[in-house]
């Protein structure tokens, strides 16, 4: 891989996070400070972890960024939870965006193992 762009999920966790900002779009404005905002600050934290990670050019690093990603991801599905609780998130919509957040998780926990086995 030559660039972080060239990973298939990083390409994932961006399209999650488009996803996150049309979705709070909707959101009330007394929440553009509130939970929209926690939305959209996790959602753009995964991808960018994983790109911070690949440019560290080290196994160790990498590793580092894709657990910071993996936070970031833990965090917006607590997010997600409560907007779908409080009623800002539909049914369907926090159900398809869970089983993103839980392919993506996977995702991450593999490259994790791979890197760990492959020192660069």
């Amino acid at each position: 891989m030559d660039s972080y762009k060239d990973l298939r999920i990083w390409q994932l966790a961006v399209d999650l996070a488009v996803d996150c900002y049309k979705i709070t779009s909707s959101f009330p404005r007394e929440e553009m400070f509130g939970l929209s905002a926690q939305i959209r600050r996790a959602s753009g934290s995964i991808a960018a972890n994983i790109a911070e990670g690949h440019g560290r050019e080290s196994s160790g690093s990498f590793v580092q960024f894709l657990r910071i990603a993996q936070g970031s991801l833990k965090e917006l599905e607590t997010h997600l939870l409560i907007g779908h609780r409080v009623g800002l998130i539909e049914r369907f919509d926090f159900e398809t965006l869970e089983l993103r957040c839980i392919e993506i998780g996977k995702m991450v926990r593999a490259l994790i193992r791979s890197l760990q086995g492959n020192k660069r």
